[in-house]
């Protein structure tokens, strides 16, 4: 069994992204998500990037709430940009 803890620190740490607070908050920043589109088909990921994020959530892994809590992140980042 896996003991890894669920937080976007060790999930932007499984897609082999950097981990610390800022870096996040950066990702997040200059990656939005438009509505129409699923998170692991955005166009920032790579393909095992991808595998990883639909594999996960589709198998309804552990990963599966932080996933979601990222692709909302990444949807408030773009519409608070829109309405700017």
């Amino acid at each position: 069994m896996d003991t890894t803890p669920q937080d976007l620190s060790h999930l932007f740490l499984q897609l082999g992204l950097a981990d610390d607070h800022s870096a996040i908050e950066q990702f997040i920043n200059d990656h939005q998500l438009a509505n129409d589109i699923l998170l692991h088909k955005a166009p920032f990921w790579t393909a095992s990037q991808k595998h990883f994020l639909e594999e996960s959530f589709n198998e309804d892994a552990q990963w599966t709430e932080v996933i979601d809590h990222l692709d909302t992140l990444l949807r408030k980042a773009n519409s608070n940009t829109s309405n700017n």
